[in-house]
């Protein structure tokens, strides 16, 4: 097949994002626009009746709600933070409703936070819900980039596009050998040596616990040094925020821009908001703003009835209110143009980065983090402004999420990182991992790592307990074969679970943490559990509040699907497979990148959950399946009966 050009297939990539586009809404019809509202709250998409338990005026003047559900209390639902809501009002058959971004949720409540400085009136009458939006912003600003990157003639984002192409070769300056950080490892140095030497396109490749995002910090760190300004991204908030955190850790002036709702109350300190009341200014801007309500109060007290000189006075009051309020926006605006000129750097997501004050700006260096989870039109926003790219993440974890299976069989799910992995002068791969037992590391290094990986001698015989227990090896398969543990699926969600199997999990984690708790000598456990089924990770969270637990040595126990513990780590960490049929069929197991997501996650033990007769038919699981055998580490469900 002859090689396809960039253009071509940028062309196809943009086909691809409009059938993804297609199904996204498709889906979202299916749970919200063609049914009624009893369904939709079914759906999890819509709560009804809501109650408004707390108003007050938060950064940037905009209105924080807390807010109830008040029926189908524990019922699961799709409300999370950050996402776009609209709080709406059944009075009378009017339809009102007013948009929101969700700051944060538990089962049945949440804060959310209002695009506006006051509530409408309809909200104090009672009969409010709340219904989930559908984000088109991100499709739209995909698209608009797609189109320049396909239209650029003689450019430097034409350049780039060859380049990732690979037709056109990259270029580096000559590595200074001289840069060496003291708290960083060979590797990592050699990534930061390798960063400042790229001219066009460098990738960190960092496998989990390699230390990727201390690497990147610091070689954002130097950049600095020889640049004034830096742009960098990445694909999730959380991902941001964590940026954000490490950079003013080591004193960089950092705006973090995107809705205060997205990110860690923490960080609000370096948001705009944040920055703008920290300003000398802000006292003459809350002073205008003052003076504006008390003009719009006087106003307000002439009534519909009044002659001339009371419609004069009315005018004067409501012109000098105007005023002020254009004043204030104008410090306000001064104070923006301020911070995007010193800031030293630009954090936020890919479609924040196309902010009105990021317009006509540039940089010279993009850094963008965990690009294994980003589409490429997704890295192509930021990028259109910046003449070098810098990538790090990890093409052997978590993938970008694309719903369609039609655009993801024909390759929308194929990253700028996956293109740029194959640019081999382009790439650094931080070799030594710091979180996990040799053991644990030991069959993802040899299947995905070449057997590149070396555990770091502070971790690499780490174990629960020194002694001739279970307790002291790092990993156990337990194999249900041949227990009758079958796989029940929700014909509502069609996800899968297995309450037998979930019953072993927990029998398993009460004798852990009963055989654990006599070691007084040893620190509290970090659990984890991690099901790759939505309505298994259900079942765990639902049965585990009437589980009796020794909790004398835990020090936290979370419940997750693989994407919920992308990042982070845990002592134990258990996983539940799930699947067990006649037909073999493993379903969602095949996503191997999320599976070695899965099994990196553990620092010093890892409890896996399956049926070997339904699992072995996939090669990854048989091989993993013989790494257990091999080791010592398969024992049978009989043994925990």
């Amino acid at each position: 097949m002859p090689k396809q050009n960039a253009v071509e297939r940028l062309k196809h990539v943009k086909q691809l994002l409009k059938i993804e586009r297609d199904e996204d809404y498709r889906l979202y019809q299916e749970l919200f626009l063609r049914v009624n509202l009893e369904q939709r709250k079914k759906n999890g998409v819509t709560w009804y009746p809501v109650k408004i338990n707390s108003e007050e005026l938060g950064s940037g003047d905009l209105l924080h709600l807390e807010i109830e559900r008040t029926s189908q209390i524990d019922k699961p639902h799709q409300f999370s933070s950050g996402k776009n809501v609209s709080l709406f009002s059944n009075q009378n058959n009017e339809n009102f409703e007013i948009t929101g971004t969700i700051k944060s949720v538990s089962k049945n409540a949440l804060k959310l936070i209002i695009h506006a400085d006051e509530l409408p009136d309809w909200c104090y009458d009672g009969k409010l819900g709340l219904n989930i939006q559908f984000d088109d912003n991100s499709y739209t600003e995909m698209q608009k980039a797609l189109d320049e990157v396909i239209g650029a003639k003689n450019n430097r984002v034409a350049e780039l596009r060859e380049m990732i192409e690979g037709g056109l070769p990259i270029s580096f300056e000559k590595i200074k050998e001289d840069v060496i950080i003291p708290q960083l490892n060979l590797s990592q140095n050699r990534a930061v040596r390798h960063v400042l030497s790229v001219r066009d396109i460098g990738v960190v490749h960092g496998p989990p616990g390699t230390g990727k995002t201390t690497s990147l910090v610091q070689a954002i760190r130097l950049t600095l040094q020889e640049e004034n300004q830096v742009l960098v991204c990445a694909p999730t908030n959380s991902a941001v925020d964590l940026l954000t955190e490490k950079l003013v850790e080591l004193g960089i002036d950092v705006l973090r821009m995107g809705h205060p709702a997205r990110m860690a109350e923490e960080l609000l300190s370096s948001s705009m908001d944040g920055k703008i009341s920290s300003s000398p200014y802000y006292k003459d801007i809350k002073n205008l703003r003052r003076n504006a309500e008390e003009y719009f109060r006087m106003a307000g007290k002439y009534k519909r009835v009044f002659g001339k000189e009371e419609a004069q006075q009315r005018t004067a009051y409501y012109t000098e209110a105007k005023n002020c309020i254009k004043e204030a926006r104008l410090l306000e605006d001064f104070i923006v143009d301020e911070l995007f000129k010193t800031s030293q750097v630009i954090c936020c997501t890919p479609v924040t980065s196309t902010h009105r004050g990021l317009q006509r700006k540039r940089f010279n260096t993009l850094f963008f983090d965990e690009a294994s989870q980003a589409l490429e039109p997704m890295v192509w926003i930021p990028l259109l402004k910046c003449k070098r790219l810098i990538l790090c993440g990890d093409h052997f974890q978590l993938p970008p999420v694309v719903k369609s299976l039609e655009a993801k069989k024909a390759g929308l799910d194929r990253t700028i990182l996956d293109k740029c992995i194959a640019l081999k002068e382009a790439v650094v791969l931080l070799n030594r991992q710091y979180r996990m037992h040799s053991a644990i590391m030991g069959f993802s290094n040899a299947f995905f790592y070449n057997h590149e990986l070396i555990a770091d001698e502070t971790v690499s015989t780490q174990v629960l307990v020194n002694d001739d227990s279970y307790l002291s090896k790092s990993i156990e398969f337990i194999d249900t074969a041949g227990c009758s543990f079958d796989e029940i699926q929700n014909p509502e969600t069609l996800s899968h679970f297995n309450p037998e199997e979930g019953k072993l999990l927990f029998k398993h984690l009460q004798q852990l943490l009963e055989d654990y708790a006599p070691h007084d000598e040893l620190p509290p456990l970090s659990i984890g559990i991690i099901s790759p089924y939505k309505e298994q990770r259900e079942w765990l969270k639902e049965n585990l509040s009437h589980l009796e637990l020794n909790k004398n040595k835990l020090e936290s126990l979370s419940v997750k699907t693989i994407d919920g513990f992308q990042g982070e780590e845990r002592d134990v960490i258990y996983i539940s497979l799930v699947r067990s049929n006649d037909k073999h069929e493993i379903g969602f197991l095949n996503d191997l990148r999320r599976m070695n997501v899965a099994i990196t996650r553990a620092r010093k033990k890892l409890v896996v959950l399956g049926d070997s007769a339904t699992i072995g038919s996939s090669h990854f699981y048989q091989l993993f399946l013989e790494y257990c055998e091999k080791n010592g580490m398969y024992r049978t469900a009989w043994e925990w009966a």
